[in-house]
Formats: structure tokens, C-alpha cells, sequence
């Protein structure tokens, strides 16, 4: 029982960006293998003779397309109805022989994100709820959840094939399937307002949160109507310019905290050095990665997020290639964190500041 293969969850439809980065990261870090997915799916296994190491090798906050990372343990197809327990169990049972007992910290029970999966979430909440206590019992499963141990994943591809994983609370999506559970607020200008919130939780650590967000600071919004990243800003304490030639939401003028300027946010700059700069802006990703390059280069703002629009084709190329135009226009060593995000569609999200 050696495992055997990643297994990353992602946007249903983005499986062959995933797969494409997979065994690019795994090349460059001479950690070979190759990627079993199929369209529509929601999930890429990477299968390698070297599949420990490169879990261990490849930290999840560098995966832009991945929404979750884990270790397959098992395998488990052609499980029966009556008793999918056992052979949990048992596979277990085998791999604690070939590498040692693991008391895990938190089971989770998951489904894919997938047209095909959503119909299993009954299937995952009652199976983890009679689960539990088994492992509890055995003693595979801690009394109560410890984020200091690894995490047991069963997921379910279908009613009758499972798959054994584990993660480690550090280096693994903090939510069951990487979705994050945001909700929208009523007075929130539009909904992607929650792809902004998003980003601040998945890019950001606790300590770079504090830091980097509070009061008074200063912000620039690129391409803001109807105003829900400006909205985002503002709840956190910032002062904001909401640059666009469109109408922002009432209610986001009247807080005190915004000033509407009607521009291009392609050419709008700011008279002074920023705290932030945002930029949502529909426009071929490589034209935002080149000015928000020129950003920084310029030194107009400290830290940035942005969205690449990426193409229907080739879009892990695209991505690799608009992230190396941003650094080359910086002209300065950066700190670049990628993602898709649960909230993002046919897009990633990126933070950028300079490295110290």
C-alpha cells in the first residue's frame, strides 16, 4: 500500500490546465508522472512511483488551478453498498503496515463539484456520519478534531468507488472540496464582491491581513463599477479611489470613504504612492499583466490584486506567460500568488508586492 498519486480537486472544465501544470511542476522538480482526468470531471489524479515526494515537494499555495491537494492512499473501486466501511478499513489497516499507524485529526467525506458528483452529497454526509465513530473506535480517527495531525479524506466518485486520501492542514485548502463557504452580503453592490473577499482569505495569511489592511489606508479600484471590490475595501477600513466611466452604487458615496473618478483605468494614475491597488477589468489578460507591471514599476501602489481574463484555448500557457510579462514590466523581484478561485469562472486571481 505505497501511495500512489496527487489527487487535487479543481473547476469543473479546468481539468487539462491542472493536469498540463501538474506535470510541469513535477518535471521541473525531476518528480515525473502523468495526469488520468477526464472534462467535466472536477478532479485530476497525478499518478507517479514518486508520489509522496512530490506531495511533499509541492506546496499547494503554489497551484494556481488546484482548488485542494492531497495523497492517495487507496483506490477503492467496486465497493458494495451493504459495506463500504470495511474495505476502508482494511486499506487502512494495510497502509499503516507497510508505513506506520496515523491517527488522523478530522475526516472529511467529499463529493466532486461536478454535474455528475453533486448528486453523491447525501451519500458523503450520511457515509461520514456512520464512519466516525468506527475510526474513533479503532482508534484511526482522534477524539476530537486536531488541526496538528493529517487529515483523512474519503472521497466518493461514485455510489460504488471510493478514493483513501490524506492532507495536511498546512498545505491543504482549509474547506471540503476547496470551496469556500462566503456568503453574499445584501448590501454588497454585485456579487463580485465575494471573488475580492475570496481572494484576501486564500492569497493572504492571517498575519499579512493585519498588516496589510487597515484603516485609513489608501486604495485605487481599476475598473470598479458597480463598486463591489471598492465595497470590499471599504469594509476593510480603506479609503478608496473607484476608477471607471461607469455609475457606482449609491450607498458606497455616501459612506465618505470613496471618491468616484470617471477614467480609463488603463491610464488613470494615481498622484501619489497607494497602499493597494484592485483591478477587475474585462481586457485581454496579457494588456493587464503588462500595466499592472508598469504599477509597480512606477512604485504607485505597494500591494495588488488582479484577474486575468484567460482564453478558451491554451490557458495554462496563457497563464504561465502573462505572469512572466507582469514580472518582466515590475523590472523588480517579486512576491506573485496565482489562483482560481471557487468564485472566479474562465479567470485567475493574482497578489503581487514586492519582495522584500
Amino acid at each position: 500500500m505505497t501511495p500512489d498519486a496527487l489527487f487535487c480537486w479543481c473547476r469543473p472544465g479546468f481539468e487539462p490546465e491542472l493536469a498540463a501544470e501538474l506535470a510541469e511542476r513535477a518535471g521541473a522538480l525531476g518528480l515525473h508522472g502523468y495526469a488520468r482526468t477526464q472534462r467535466g470531471d472536477g478532479y485530476v489524479e497525478f499518478i507517479s512511483d514518486n508520489a509522496t515526494a512530490l506531495w511533499r515537494a509541492l506546496p499547494f499555495a503554489q497551484l494556481i488551478f488546484a482548488r485542494q491537494k492531497l495523497l492517495r492512499l487507496a483506490d477503492l473501486p467496486g465497493l458494495d453498498a451493504t459495506d463500504r466501511i470495511t474495505p476502508i478499513v482494511q486499506a487502512l489497516q494495510a497502509h499503516a503496515a507497510a508505513h506506520g499507524h496515523t491517527t488522523y485529526g478530522d475526516l472529511w467525506v467529499e463529493h466532486p463539484d461536478s454535474d455528475t458528483g453533486k448528486p453523491l452529497a447525501g451519500l458523503a454526509r450520511s457515509f461520514g456520519n456512520a464512519l466516525r465513530p468506527v475510526l474513533r473506535k479503532s482508534g484511526w480517527l482522534a477524539r476530537s478534531e486536531d488541526p496538528t495531525r493529517p487529515r483523512l479524506h474519503v472521497v466518493f466518485l461514485g455510489g460504488h468507488h471510493a478514493v483513501l486520501a490524506t492532507g495536511h492542514t498546512r498545505d491543504s485548502s482549509p474547506w471540503p472540496q476547496g470551496i469556500p463557504r462566503l456568503r453574499m452580503h445584501a448590501d454588497a453592490p454585485s456579487r463580485s464582491a465575494l471573488k475580492l473577499e475570496e481572494a484576501l482569505f486564500t492569497l493572504l495569511d492571517d498575519e499579512e491581513r493585519a498588516r496589510m489592511l487597515r484603516d485609513e489606508m489608501r486604495a485605487a479600484d481599476l475598473g470598479a463599477a458597480p463598486g463591489g471590490w471598492t465595497w470590499v475595501l471599504m469594509r476593510n477600513g480603506l479609503r478608496v479611489v473607484a476608477i471607471d466611466n461607469g455609475p457606482l452604487r449609491p450607498q458606497l458615496l455616501e459612506s465618505g470613504r470613496v471618491e468616484h473618478l470617471r477614467a480609463d483605468g488603463f491610464q488613470w494614475q494615481p498622484k501619489a504612492p497607494l497602499d493597494w491597488m484592485v483591478c477587475d477589468m474585462v481586457e485581454q489578460p496579457r494588456r493587464v499583466a503588462e500595466r499592472m507591471g508598469v504599477w509597480f514599476r512606477e512604485g504607485w501602489c505597494r500591494h495588488a490584486i488582479f484577474n486575468l481574463k484567460l482564453p478558451m484555448k491554451k490557458r495554462w500557457d496563457e497563464t504561465r506567460l502573462c505572469l512572466d510579462l507582469f514580472e518582466q514590466h515590475a523590472r523588480k523581484p517579486m512576491i506573485v500568488r496565482a489562483k482560481q478561485l471557487f468564485h472566479d469562472r474562465e479567470e485567475i486571481t493574482v497578489f503581487a508586492t514586492p519582495a522584500p
